[in-house]
C-alpha cells in the first residue's frame, strides 16, 4: 500500500473539499492529535469555539483507521453532536479524502442497545408492567396512541434507531418496544436474531473506519467489561468536560419500593406466588423504613436499613433462583423466553443494588469506600414524593484509567478544559497523574487504586487558543457593588440590575440562573418591568425556546445550568449573557460533598478540588455563550460579587476566556446601548 499523504496534507483538502478556511489552530490541533495516535501518548486538547475541532480529530482519526485497518471511536456527551458528526461532517469529510486515501472511509453510529426497536418484543405480547402514573387516563390514552404510532413505524424503519421517530415518543411508551442487554435474549436464541436492528448497528460499526458514539455506552463497556463497542485502539472524547458525569450516571443505582414491586410484577406466572409474596412484603417493608428517615448521605446504615436490604437481596435471589431458565426455551418459545429474561433482568437490578447498599460501608475509611450512598427524595408533581436510595462511585478515575487509558490511545477534547488555568483539575478526576508537583487526588473508584506520581501512564496538554479576540470582542462584568447572593431568591437589587442590562441591550439577553425557581421568578418580574419579550426555560421545548430566540432580536430567554449546551446563537440576538451567580454545587449534593471530604482526607483543598474546579467549568461553559462566531461583539455579566472580592475569585476568573474585564456599570450600559443602535 503506498504511503498516505501527511495529516496536514488530508486537512488541507478536507477544508478545501468542504468550503472552509484554513486555520492555524486547526493545524495545530490535527498534528497534536495525528502524533498521540502515532506515539500512544494520551492527550488533552483545550479548543476553543471556532476552531473546527471536529475535522482536527477527525482527519487524523481516519487517515490511521485507513492505513492500518483498525477502527477508532469517537464518543460524544450530546445527541447534536453526534448528529452534526454522522449526517455532516463524516459524510462530507469521506467524500472529500477519498481521492488521497485510495477508497471511501466507512463511518457508523452506534448506540445502547434500548435505543433500537426490538422485533421480538414487538411482535410477541411481552408487555412493561403498569406503572402508578398509568391510572392516569390521559396517560394511558397517550401510551396507547404512541405505541400504535411506533408499530406502523417498525414496519417503515430500517435502523429500528429512536431518533428517527418524529415527533418523539415518551421513555414509557418506548419501553414497549425496545429492550436493555441484560433483558435481551441473544442473537443466537432470538427467533429475530439475524434481522435485529442492534445486532445489524454492531456489525456495522465493526466494519467502520470510525464509529461515532456516546459517553454512555463508552461507560457500560468499561464498567462491565463486556466488549460493546468495535475492537479497536484509538479513542476520541469530545465535550470531554462531561465525561465524569455521564460515566458517573452510569455507575449509579438506585433501590426504591415501586421498582422492587414492579420487579415483582414482571415475574408475575413465573414463579411461585409464595416466592413472589415474599418479595412484595420485602418492597413494602423497604418503603416503610425509607418513610421513616430524613433524606441526606449516609456515612453508615441506619438503624434497621441492613436487615430490610438483607430480605430484599435473599428474596430477591429465591425469585431468580426459581427464574432460571431451562436449556432450549428460546428456540422452542421465544415469547415466554423474552418474558422470563425481562423478568431476570429486573430482579438482578434490584439484588445487586441491594448487595451493593449492604456492602457499601464494609471499608471504615469514608474516603476509601468505592460507594457514596443517600437517600433522595424526589419531588413528584401531582403525586406523593418519591424515595429511592442512590449509590455512584466516590470517584471513576480509577476506572477510567484501567478500562480506557490502559487498553487505547485517547484523545480529549473541549472548549473548557483547563480551570483555574490548568488541565490537571480534569485530569486527576479522569484518572490521570497531575502534570504539576501539586496533587489533590479525590478518591478510588471501582476498587481501583488512583494513579500513583511514578505511573506510567504519560499524556499531554495543548490549549489552541481561540479564533477570536475576546479582549476585543467582549466585555467580563462583574457586579461588584451588589450584595452577596442570599438563600432566598434573587434580592431587589439583583432585578434592578437585570433590568437595567436588558433594556441598555434592548432585549437580546440569556439569563442563567441557579435555578428554574430563580430563573421563573425574575422572568415574571422583568415581563411586568420592560417592554420586550422574556421567554422562560419550560415555556416549550428547548428547541422550540432557542428558535424563537434567534429569530428576534428584542426577546431575552431565561433558563438554568441546563439550557447552556442547548444554545448556539451566533449573532446580534445574543449580545448579553446574564449569570445570577457562581455555580457552585448545592451544600447538601451528597456526592460532591462526599469527593470533597475524600480530599481533606488525603490533606488536600475539598473546596478548590471539588466545588470551584465545578463552578470553573460551569462558568466557563456558560461565558462561552456569548462568542459563536467571530463577528460577534457583547457582555457577559456576572451579578456575583464574589468573583471580585472572594479569595477564590482568581482561580474562577483564570478559567474564563480572557475578556476585557470591568466592575463599573455605568461602562457596560453605555457599552451596550452601542451594540444595540451598531
Amino acid at each position: 500500500m503506498p504511503a498516505l499523504p501527511s495529516v496536514p496534507e488530508l486537512l488541507s483538502l478536507a477544508v478545501r473539499g468542504l468550503g472552509g478556511t484554513e486555520r492555524a489552530s486547526q493545524l495545530t490541533m490535527a498534528s497534536a492529535v495525528g502524533g498521540a495516535i502515532e506515539s500512544g501518548e494520551h492527550l488533552a486538547v483545550q479548543a476553543g469555539t471556532g476552531t473546527g475541532k471536529s475535522l482536527a480529530y477527525l482527519v487524523p482519526s481516519v487517515r490511521h483507521a485507513v492505513e492500518t485497518g483498525r477502527t477508532v471511536v469517537v464518543s460524544t456527551a450530546t445527541i447534536a453532536l453526534q448528529r452534526q458528526l454522522v449526517d455532516r461532517d463524516l459524510p462530507r469529510l469521506a467524500d472529500a479524502l477519498e481521492p488521497a486515501l485510495g477508497r471511501k472511509p466507512e463511518f457508523a453510529i452506534l448506540k445502547g442497545r434500548n435505543n433500537y426497536l426490538c422485533l421480538n418484543k414487538i411482535n410477541s405480547a411481552v408487555e412493561e408492567p403498569p406503572d402508578e402514573q398509568l391510572f392516569d387516563p390521559f396517560a394511558v390514552s397517550r401510551l396507547g396512541r404512541e405505541v400504535q404510532r411506533l408499530n406502523k413505524w417498525a414496519s417503515d424503519t430500517e435502523t429500528g434507531d429512536r431518533d428517527e421517530v418524529v415527533p418523539g415518543v415518551t421513555d414509557r411508551s418506548w419501553r414497549q418496544v425496545s429492550v436493555t442487554s441484560r433483558e435481551c435474549l441473544g442473537k443466537s436464541r432470538c427467533s429475530y436474531g439475524e434481522d435485529c436492528f442492534a445486532e445489524r448497528a454492531r456489525i456495522k460499526s465493526a466494519q467502520a473506519d470510525v464509529v461515532v458514539t456516546n459517553h454512555a455506552l463508552l461507560a457500560i463497556d468499561a464498567i462491565t467489561g463486556i466488549a460493546v463497542l468495535p475492537e479497536h485502539d484509538v479513542v476520541v472524547i469530545d465535550e470531554a468536560h462531561e465525561l465524569v458525569d455521564r460515566v458517573t450516571a452510569v455507575a449509579t443505582a438506585e433501590l426504591g419500593e415501586a421498582a422492587i414491586a414492579i420487579a415483582a410484577r414482571r415475574c408475575t406466572k413465573l414463579v411461585e406466588e409464595q416466592d413472589l409474596d415474599r418479595l412484595e412484603g420485602a418492597a413494602e417493608a423497604w418503603g416503610g423504613v425509607l418513610d421513616e428517615l430524613n433524606a441526606g448521605r449516609w456515612d453508615s446504615l441506619p438503624n434497621g436499613v441492613d436487615a430490610a436490604l438483607a430480605l430484599i437481596r435473599d428474596s430477591a435471589w429465591s425469585v431468580r433462583t426459581a427464574l432460571a431458565p431451562t436449556r432450549g426455551m428460546a428456540a422452542a418459545d421465544p415469547e415466554s423466553a423474552a418474558a422470563r429474561n425481562a423478568a431476570l433482568s429486573a430482579i438482578d437490578e434490584v439484588h445487586d443494588s441491594a448487595v451493593r447498599a449492604l456492602t457499601a460501608f464494609d471499608e471504615p475509611d469514608p474516603s476509601k469506600r468505592r460507594d457514596v450512598v443517600w437517600l433522595a427524595v424526589d419531588e413528584q408533581r401531582g403525586k406523593s414524593a418519591r424515595r429511592v436510595v442512590r449509590m455512584a462511585p466516590l470517584s471513576v478515575g480509577g476506572l477510567l484509567r484501567s478500562r480506557l487509558f490502559a487498553e487505547s490511545t485517547v484523545v480529549l477534547t473541549s472548549a473548557t478544559l483547563q480551570v483555574g488555568g490548568s488541565f490537571d483539575g480534569l485530569a486527576i478526576n479522569w484518572g490521570l497523574p497531575a502534570q504539576t508537583l501539586a496533587r489533590s487526588d479525590t478518591a478510588m473508584a471501582s476498587a481501583v487504586e488512583p494513579p500513583s506520581d511514578d505511573t506510567k501512564i504519560k499524556w499531554s496538554s495543548l490549549d489552541v487558543g481561540s479564533p477570536f479576540d475576546h479582549a476585543k470582542s467582549g466585555i467580563l462584568y462583574v457586579a461588584k457593588h451588589l450584595p452577596a447572593p442570599g438563600r432566598d431568591g434573587l434580592a431587589p437589587a439583583y432585578l434592578d440590575e437585570i433590568e437595567e442590562l436588558i433594556t441598555a441591550a434592548g432585549g437580546r439577553t440569556l439569563g442563567l440562573f441557579s435555578s428554574m425557581r430563580a430563573a421563573k421568578a425574575a422572568a415574571e418580574a422583568l415581563r411586568e418591568r420592560i417592554d420586550t419579550p422574556v421567554l422562560c426555560q419550560g415555556d416549550d421545548s428547548t428547541g422550540a425556546l432557542v428558535a424563537k430566540f434567534a429569530a428576534d432580536e428584542a426577546t431575552s430567554l431565561f433558563g438554568t445550568l441546563s439550557l447552556w449546551q442547548g444554545v448556539d446563537v451566533p449573532g446580534p440576538s445574543l449580545s448579553l449573557v446574564i449569570l445570577d451567580r457562581i455555580p457552585f454545587p448545592r451544600p447538601d449534593d451528597p456526592l460532591l460533598v462526599a469527593r470533597q471530604r475524600a480530599v481533606e482526607s488525603r490533606g488536600g483543598n475539598g473546596f478548590m478540588a471539588v466545588a470551584a474546579n465545578h463552578a470553573a467549568l460551569l462558568l466557563a461553559q456558560g461565558t462561552g455563550r456569548l462568542l459563536r462566531s467571530v463577528d460577534d461583539r457583547g457582555v457577559v455579566a456576572i451579578l456575583d460579587p464574589r468573583l471580585a472580592t472572594a479569595r477564590y475569585g482568581g482561580y474562577l476568573r483564570a478559567s474564563l476566556p480572557p475578556y476585557w474585564e470591568t466592575s463599573d456599570p455605568a461602562i457596560v450600559r453605555k457599552a451596550l446601548e452601542r451594540l444595540r443602535r451598531s
